[in-house]
């Protein structure tokens, strides 16, 4: 008995913390609720299960709305993932035998091309606790109970609203009373329309926004969990759920569907079946309205997997001390210099222009580090230089 209380007191608190979590999230879906169901009173019966039914398809709009940016966040890193499959592969054959490494390089591959690999899962993480709130709200309704204010003069209304004589508060086990019957024949049909959309949403992104190579690999295979996985929960865990949460998940996933079909079509991943069907309609527009076929199209250069398209880093030069300037410009000078001293004696003796002489800030160097390199020949060519310049200097001696 001693130890009962310890846990007892232990889950008490933890059911506390719970609780303080989630009310206002409860508050939120009451209000949204409510808000819904006055504007639906308009049309249908208040007490109508139609109208409740509406409010909850409209509650979905809301919440989906909201998640559009982490579904763009959502379809971007699932693309992303997809197309660096071939890149991952070749990791994984370098650095296969350190795994350290290799995660590591992952890592680094991941931050360069924008990708989190965790984004995918975003959308459903946080709907993950409006789903919660919703099954609550329904659950404590077909109770005759509340967890706010804003439900308590709509709970009896919520609670025997009907739509094809099945209350929408009962779940499919612990259906009761003569409308028994049509709950489990609604529950049923609904929770395969949930688990059949998912799966074809799935589907859809794998067959048609995937290259080929990707369909291969750990990402590939996770896809494949996934496509199974879910569903078989959902289906398995429906019949666990308020006819009114299966109507806010067959609606998500509708919703989920429709989203995932527009992106795919206008904007596919390159190299993917989309992105072929994406060119054909547009040589089929510009045949129709008398243009090359191949106008507007991107060719290779679409057609190619690219991920990263930011501009590569530019490297700077590294600073150098001003010693190490001096012998830079030394260096050269010498070696430039050599030849012309070797050479301008012979073309003073041929008559010809002597080599022009170089500029000071060369030779100023090479003069300071290496005094010799001016040899008497080269002094002999300058002293000639000086004498053509006179009146009368010609070309030499005569």
């Amino acid at each position: 008995m001693d130890l009962a209380i310890p846990q007892l007191a232990l889950w008490d608190g933890i059911v506390d913390v719970f609780n303080a979590v989630m009310t206002p999230l409860y508050w939120a879906v009451s209000a949204l609720l409510v808000g819904w169901h006055w504007l639906l009173s308009q049309v249908f019966d208040k007490d109508s299960g139609w109208a409740w039914a509406l409010s909850i398809a409209g509650l979905t709009i809301v919440i989906r709305t909201l998640l559009i940016p982490l579904f763009v966040r959502q379809i971007r890193s699932s693309r992303n993932m997809q197309l660096l499959q071939p890149k991952m592969k070749e990791l994984q054959k370098k650095y296969g035998h350190d795994r350290e490494k290799l995660g590591q390089e992952m890592m680094k591959l991941y931050k360069e091309t924008g990708t989190n690999p965790f984004s995918s899962c975003l959308p459903l993480l946080l709907q993950s606790p409006i789903f919660l709130a919703l099954f609550r709200v329904l659950d404590y309704a077909s109770k005759g109970k509340t967890h706010s204010s804003i439900m308590d003069p709509y709970v009896q209304s919520l609670q025997h609203a009907k739509i094809f004589g099945a209350e929408i508060s009962q779940t499919f086990l612990k259906a009761n009373g003569s409308g028994s019957g049509n709950v489990k024949v609604v529950a049923v049909v609904l929770i395969i329309l949930m688990t059949a959309t998912m799966f074809i949403t799935q589907l859809q992104l794998m067959r048609k926004n995937m290259p080929k190579e990707a369909l291969e690999g750990q990402a590939a295979q996770m896809q494949k969990i996934m496509l199974y996985v879910f569903p078989v929960f959902f289906l398995i865990g429906g019949f666990n759920f308020p006819i009114g949460v299966l109507i806010y998940w067959f609606v998500s996933n509708v919703w989920t569907m429709g989203q995932q079909f527009y992106v795919i079509r206008r904007n596919p991943a390159p190299g993917t079946p989309a992105f072929d069907a994406l060119e054909a309609r547009k040589r089929e527009h510009n045949l129709r309205a008398g243009k090359p076929a191949d106008e507007g199209l991107g060719g290779a250069e679409e057609g190619s997997v690219a991920t990263d398209r930011r501009p590569a880093n530019r490297q700077q030069p590294k600073r150098q001390s001003r010693s190490t300037r001096k012998t830079a410009a030394a260096e050269p000078s010498t070696v430039q210099d050599a030849p012309k001293v070797q050479d301008s004696p012979k073309a003073s003796s041929n008559g010809q222009q002597p080599a022009k002489k170089t500029p000071a800030k060369q030779t100023s160097g090479g003069a300071k580090r290496q005094p010799a390199a001016k040899s008497r020949a080269a002094r002999q060519a300058a002293q000639k230089k000086a004498a053509q310049k006179k009146p009368g200097g010609g070309s030499g001696r005569s």
